[in-house]
């Protein structure tokens, strides 16, 4: 039996909702569709996002820059369409400045099935104008105050070829002559890097940045599990299940050290980099949420998920309703294990309570307090694919609680928030019904039930039992 104490007058420390500041999306274009937008506007009320980073503001899907015989044209129409839905709906762009327009590029390579272009411009001074040229337009149509709380990051994942065809000292040509050009317009706007996959080229960019002379507001960089596992070429499943339990925490401490005095944001994070990855889907992916943000507590000011929805373009877009992508939401807009885990991590407060005792290799406790009025404890059993783990009895154990006015749980779990079994349960319709998918809605519900505890003395005891990558949330109101 797993007992876990908590005395819920004891100190606490801060725990900022960090993943909270920003969420991942697929390419820009994709911010244009009416689904995206519903989608978007149910996590900013839900989960409360405050702002979202896409790919490819310069891609030509968004029209954005062109060529005539009297020079480059800009048109920022698309992308104002975009961005003054973030605003009406009370979020913000966190502007990835990517990919090259074809008109500027100096190449042909692209990614994605959208055919991003990621060669270096034909010309630093032209890309330097287009950069500065957007920013102008920004502050002329938004206001200096409200785009100088934006962050501006500089590419994505350089360090791959696969994204960027330029190297590392063709990046940082890239990173100065845009930081700079956004600097001449405003030394109020925030800029960063270096966007790396692996946080990879950290150290690097500092020096570059100190050295050179170069703006430099914040640290940006991304990591997955399988980053320290084997690489691509081996399935999924193999490759997470060659990770270790709770080794985003590692990483993260380490990128903190190195980050120094800079902010570090983490601008993608989930548990695997795979848009086919069935895991997305399934509860494993919300233990594993909990587990992540309950281990790095303070150690980074952004943690963006990625991503919030099955939109997604990456690859050529999937039909069935459960593909494995990263979304919270798949693309009829049912919500996911992992998209309920972040609603219960939504409602936490920000005053982290100490946890005593947990014997279990995969069963951890959460302990939260929201003010005087609330305080949640959640149980998360969490393992890495392929690994050891079972259901879990335990004891949550609470001293100091005095009088409560009720006592609630609600379970993520096989059988609690998971549409991709009932999908499944269903024959696995590629194509559901509109009573299908209201059904997958049904199976997708947050319940909130209420649970009894018994008093030894003081101490106010409840007994649970948590499933295999489940997660148990216990909420306390107080008087």
């Amino acid at each position: 039996m797993n007992r876990f104490t908590i005395d819920a007058n004891a100190k606490t420390t801060p725990f900022p909702h960090v993943w909270e500041e920003c969420v991942g999306s697929c390419h820009a274009a994709t911010a244009l569709r009416e689904d995206w937008r519903r989608q978007m506007k149910k996590c900013r009320e839900e989960l409360g996002f405050k702002s979202v980073r896409f790919h490819g503001i310069f891609n030509d899907d968004m029209s954005v820059y062109g060529m005539t015989d009297n020079g480059p044209y800009y048109s920022f129409f698309n992308v104002d369409q975009v961005y003054d839905f973030l605003l009406e709906i009370g979020m913000k762009p966190f502007v990835e400045l990517s990919f090259m327009p074809g008109a500027l590029a100096s190449g042909s390579q692209t990614c994605f099935h959208y055919k991003a272009n990621v060669t270096p411009p034909s010309d630093y001074n032209r890309w330097a104008d287009l950069v500065e040229n957007f920013a102008r337009h920004l502050i002329d149509r938004y206001g200096i105050d409200e785009v100088s709380k934006w962050y501006f990051e500089v590419w994505n994942e350089p360090e791959s070829e696969y994204f960027w065809a330029g190297g590392k000292d063709g990046y940082f040509r890239l990173y100065r002559y845009s930081a700079e050009a956004l600097k001449r317009v405003d030394p109020r706007l925030r800029v960063g890097g270096p966007a790396t996959g692996g946080e990879k080229w950290i150290d690097d960019m500092i020096a570059f940045c100190e050295d050179s002379g170069v703006p430099l507001d914040f640290i940006s960089t991304h990591h997955y599990p399988t980053d320290v596992g084997i690489g691509f070429g081996h399935p999924m499943e193999e490759r997470m299940a060659k990770s270790r339990r709770g080794v985003l925490k590692e990483k993260a401490v380490a990128v903190r050290q190195k980050a120094g005095k800079y902010p570090l944001f983490y601008t993608e994070w989930n548990n695997s980099p795979g848009n086919r990855d069935v895991y997305h889907d399934m509860p494993y992916a919300s233990a594993f949420v909990v587990k992540t943000l309950a281990d790095n507590q303070g150690l980074a000011d952004i943690y963006s998920y990625f991503a919030f929805t099955d939109i997604f373009e990456e690859m050529q877009t999937a039909s069935a309703p459960f593909h494995g992508c990263f979304g919270l939401l798949n693309i009829h807009g049912v919500p996911k294990p992992n998209y309920r885990a972040f609603q219960i991590l939504h409602e936490l407060g920000t005053e982290r309570l100490p946890v005593e005792g947990g014997d279990s290799p995969t069963l951890e406790a959460l302990a939260v307090r929201k003010g005087s009025e609330k305080l949640t404890i959640v149980l998360h059993n969490h393992n890495i694919p392929l690994s050891p783990i079972r259901e879990e009895p335990a004891q949550v154990v609470i001293m100091g609680i005095g009088r409560l006015k009720a006592a609630t749980i609600q379970r993520v779990d096989d059988n609690h928030c998971n549409p991709r079994k009932a999908w499944i349960e269903m024959g696995s319709p590629e194509y559901p019904s509109r009573e299908q998918i209201r059904k997958l809605m049904d199976a997708s519900e947050l319940k909130t039930e209420a649970i009894s505890g018994e008093y030894e003395g003081e101490d106010l005891i409840f007994r649970v039992s948590v499933p295999p990558h489940g997660i148990a949330a216990i909420t306390l109101e107080l008087e």
